[in-house]
Formats: C-alpha cells, sequence, structure tokens
C-alpha cells in the first residue's frame, strides 16, 4: 500500500517535457492498465488514438486557447494521448439510460485517465490531463466515428521539471459521516 499511496501522493500535472522518446514498451504497459480499469457493466466505453505526427499534433494545438496552461505541452511531449468514448455505453442497459445523470463515459473515462496518469508517474513520465479546447474540432482531426467524442487529451513525455504539490484540503475538510 505504501508504493500507491507514495504515486498517488506524487504524481503532478506535468506542462514541460525534454524531447526524450517514450519507449514502446512504456506505453504498452499505459494501455494495459486501462485495460484493467473498471468501467459501467464491463462496457469500457473508451478509446485511445495515440498521436505522434506533428502535423496531428499542430491541429489539434489550434482547438486549445492560449489560456488553457497546458496548450504549449500538446506539441512539447513527444506523445499526446487522446480519450475518447463511445456514447450510448456506458450507464444503458438495452439503449435505456439507467442514472439519473445519463452516459456514463465521463466517469469511466476518468477512470482511465488516472489508471494512464498513475502508471506512466510510476514509469518516470509526466502526464497532464487537458478538457479546455474545442473538443468537436478535435474529433474532426482524428476522424472520430460520430457516435464516438474525445474526452480529454493527455500529454505524455519525460518530465523536464516537476512542480510541487499544491495545497490539499485535510480529510476533515471533505468527509461527513452520515449525513452532510
Amino acid at each position: 500500500m505504501d508504493t500507491l499511496m507514495t504515486i498517488i501522493k506524487e504524481r503532478r500535472s506535468v506542462r514541460n517535457f525534454t524531447d526524450q522518446p517514450v519507449p514502446a514498451e512504456y506505453l504498452q504497459t499505459i494501455m494495459e492498465a486501462v485495460r484493467w480499469t473498471p468501467s459501467w457493466a464491463n462496457t469500457q466505453c473508451w478509446e485511445i488514438v495515440v498521436v505522434k505526427d506533428l502535423n496531428v499534433k499542430d491541429k489539434i494545438h489550434e482547438a486549445v486557447p492560449g489560456s488553457n496552461p497546458g496548450a504549449k505541452a500538446i506539441l512539447k511531449a513527444p506523445v499526446l494521448l487522446a480519450l475518447c468514448a463511445k456514447r450510448g455505453a456506458s450507464g444503458y442497459y438495452k439503449d435505456l439510460v439507467t442514472t439519473k445523470f445519463g452516459d456514463w463515459f465521463m466517469f469511466d473515462l476518468g477512470l482511465a485517465a488516472q489508471s494512464i496518469c498513475l502508471t506512466a508517474h510510476a514509469l518516470g513520465l509526466g502526464t497532464v490531463i487537458l478538457g479546455l479546447y474545442e473538443h468537436d474540432k478535435v474529433n474532426a482531426v482524428l476522424h472520430l466515428p460520430e457516435n464516438m467524442d474525445n474526452v480529454c487529451l493527455i500529454p505524455l513525455g519525460f518530465p523536464e521539471r516537476v512542480p510541487g504539490a499544491p495545497k490539499r484540503k485535510t480529510p476533515e475538510e471533505f468527509v461527513h459521516d452520515d449525513r452532510f
């Protein structure tokens, strides 16, 4: 348990990367972690596009506002992971939505993103999860089918530098016993 807690506590959002390539076996390990990530009724509604082509990264970068602090990481990181979700699968039973919150893909993709980031950190890689951009433009760049949406982008590579830990709430500040 100490190793897992250390990985969780030490993982940071990295936005500056070296140009050192990510070894293929590291990518395979990360994808294996996603493979074993839990999902609603085991729907595994995720698809991941691994982007290394600079022209594709340039087009994706154009969909990200300059105000996004992770925008430059798209171009700097040797690998960009585009996490995509099949709509209408997670949270559905017999084609009917089963929860108050509708399609459950955001939850499942959040779990997959966490698996990616923690596994990458354990391998000595850095990541940052990006969500502020024009998703429909990225969908078009990636040639996604109509029933798929790009949910987030994760630049991935060896960190140039790792930021310090941000202030965190204590459990006493967010845990409630029996009632809010």
